[in-house]
């Protein structure tokens, strides 16, 4: 491999102090590329159903792939890779941010953590430099605080990840925080739980070497070629960010409202992307080697909620924080947004919590004195804030609710299991499959749980061009259950090429003429391999078979790739999606077929033979 890795990965064991420096053959990087992909190699291969997601042998796996840290445009993301305490089964999550960009400027191409500090540690990493040091000074302070205090003790130029007072305390939601008041997150399946576990606080990284590039001459001038173009797709998304189509989605029935229950949302237009730029907006924030720009820079300056100038919500926060909680008021969802953010939550799952505890008060299952004195009725922005402190402190019903809703709704029981929504254990992003029938089989088949991000569908569903060279078929009419196996599994092979190259995946609307075919180009021009389009789709789907066999090794089969009943049963009452429901079993028969797997859902062994995983 002549470019594109340094070829280090830094191991580091907590429990011992060790520090040492793994390298990877050529054919393992070209079958797994990086992120997600040799994550969850490096997972399968040193855990097992025996494993403890909080136990010292659990891995903390970083990685970025082989395109961060060169000028590859939007490139320059990580992944967290791990046993997810909140699922006790495969965990990913994916960051943006600059702290992978300058992981790899350092030298390093990830980290992998083992074992236990006896005491909270962090990690300063300056190129050759890495030193395990003491954090109990900085042992709960906020992701915020924490990123200062780096910055003055190593230097301005220092990028931290790290946790927050949820990851502290080992809640099951909680995010491994970067980029400090930005506030970029690895968020999902309770990464910040298991860096907790560990007492590692923050990684500090700084450097500036040049990563390899096997022919730079014709991958500098590709870039040069291509970055404007992927840049014009910026237009919707500088000016209103990620949530600049809130309002459409809550026209189209695909934004969660009241717990998943209700159909429309008056006032949803309060708490858009528009809005949001003509009232809170102060600038906007790009990822490193990023030409898009979506990231919303924010300042409520006034009133109940005016809060710290900083990183703006998304629209997942949007929904999860706002409209399904029937919060309208834009300040309020910011400030829960920067708490989340400052504590180390997801925002997703945050949301999730809040909005079950406000159907659980309504229905009368938990109370004004379980709650520690919160009056937890629909819209109230107040108790919203109230509970993300509970849950981050683990206080009175919080300590319940950070173990997840799944918990949550099994420890009450009864009809409260009905209104935990979510797959796996991992909390339902703000997509509903009952506007898009591609969204149920996705949730359904995805290896984290319920995500959005494993196929990326929707925004295609809903018109944009599918790449050329994606050489897949768009389905018809989005309550339709025919071509949705194809397409979704196409699209998570394709997807899982993003996150084990750590891309964003804003990059397939901006590339119409070729996608797939310029990522093999940057590849092949910064690695020196001769990858073509075919093997780089067979090995998204080598990737995406062994998180499946990860699963299926820990009891997961076909009886887990569900919908809660909610998906199934309760149609919305109202709006572009009322009385529509997924039927999610013929889907799974059709996508098991064409993925090669059996009827139980578990991949045969011609198919692993030929991908190289028996």
């Amino acid at each position: 491999m002549k470019g594109g890795v340094f070829n280090k990965v830094l191991r580091i064991d907590l429990t011992s102090g060790k520090i040492e420096i793994e390298s990877y053959s050529d054919d393992k990087w070209r079958k797994y590329l990086g992120g997600s992909g040799l994550g969850v190699r490096i997972l399968y291969d040193e855990t097992d159903e025996n494993t403890d997601p909080l136990g010292p042998e659990n891995p903390l796996i970083f990685l970025t792939g082989p395109l961060v840290g060169t000028t590859a445009p939007n490139f320059g993301r990580f992944q967290v890779i791990t046993k997810s305490p909140l699922t006790g089964g495969f965990g990913e999550s994916n960051c943006g941010g600059t702290w992978g960009h300058k992981l790899k400027r350092a030298g390093y191409d990830g980290i992998i953590f083992t074992g236990k500090a006896d005491k909270p540690v962090y990690i300063n990493i300056d190129e050759d430099k890495v030193d395990i040091l003491d954090a109990c000074d900085i042992w709960g302070k906020d992701s915020v605080e924490t990123d200062l205090v780096m910055k003055n003790r190593h230097g301005g130029k220092t990028v931290t990840c790290c946790i927050g007072p949820a990851g502290e305390r080992l809640v099951k939601i909680a995010a491994i925080m970067t980029d400090g008041k930005d506030g970029r997150a690895a968020g999902r399946c309770g990464v910040g739980a298991v860096m907790g576990s560990k007492n590692v606080k923050a990684i500090a990284v700084n450097g500036s070497l040049q990563v390899p590039l096997a022919d730079p001459d014709v991958f500098k001038e590709s870039v040069k070629e291509w970055a404007p173009k992927i840049s014009e797709i910026a237009d919707p998304l500088l000016a209103n960010g990620t949530s600049g189509g809130f309002v459409f989605c809550e026209s189209e029935g695909e934004l969660p409202i009241k717990n998943w229950i209700e159909g429309n949302l008056e006032g949803a237009e309060n708490i858009s992307g528009p809005v949001m730029t003509e009232t809170i907006l102060t600038g906007r924030y790009n990822c490193a080697q990023c030409v898009i720009k979506c990231g919303r820079v924010v300042h409520v300056k006034e009133g109940k909620y005016a809060s710290d100038e900083g990183g703006g919500p998304e629209y997942e926060t949007l929904g999860m924080l706002g409209s399904n909680c029937m919060i309208t008021d834009l300040a309020a969802v910011q400030m829960g947004n920067e708490l989340c953010n400052r504590f180390g939550l997801d925002t997703i799952s945050t949301g999730a919590c809040v909005s079950f505890t406000m159907e659980a008060y309504e229905q009368g299952l938990v109370s004004e004195s379980d709650l520690g004195g919160i009056m937890a009725e629909w819209g109230d922005a107040d108790a919203m804030i109230a509970l993300i402190k509970k849950i981050a402190y683990r206080e009175d019903f919080g300590d319940i609710l950070a173990e997840g809703t799944r918990f949550a709704s099994e420890k009450i029981g009864g009809k409260a299991t009905e209104m935990a929504v979510q797959i796996r254990g991992l909390d339902f992003p703000a997509h509903d499959p009952r506007a898009i029938f591609s969204t149920a089989l996705q949730y359904a088949t995805s290896a984290r749980g319920a995500c959005h991000l494993s196929s990326f569908t929707h925004d295609l569903e809903y018109g944009a061009e599918i790449p050329p060279d994606f050489n897949l078929q768009k389905p018809g009419d989005r309550f339709t259950q025919e071509g949705r196996p194809e397409f979704i599994a196409g699209m998570q092979n394709i997807m899982g090429l993003f996150d084990s190259l750590t891309g964003c995946k804003f990059m397939i609307f901006g590339m119409n003429e070729k996608t797939l075919g310029l990522i093999c180009e940057w590849l092949n021009s910064i690695t020196g391999w001769d990858m073509t389009i075919d093997e780089l789709v067979k090995t998204g789907e080598r990737i995406f078979n062994l998180k499946r066999m990860y699963n299926v090794r820990l009891g997961q089969s076909r009886k887990d790739d569900i919908l809660p009943p909610r998906m199934l049963n309760l149609p919305r009452n109202s709006g572009g999606a009322e009385g529509k429901l997924p039927d999610l079993e013929p889907m799974l028969d059709g996508y098991y077929k064409f993925r090669r797997w059996d009827n139980n859902g578990i991949p045969t062994d011609d198919l692993l033979k030929e991908l190289e995983l028996k």
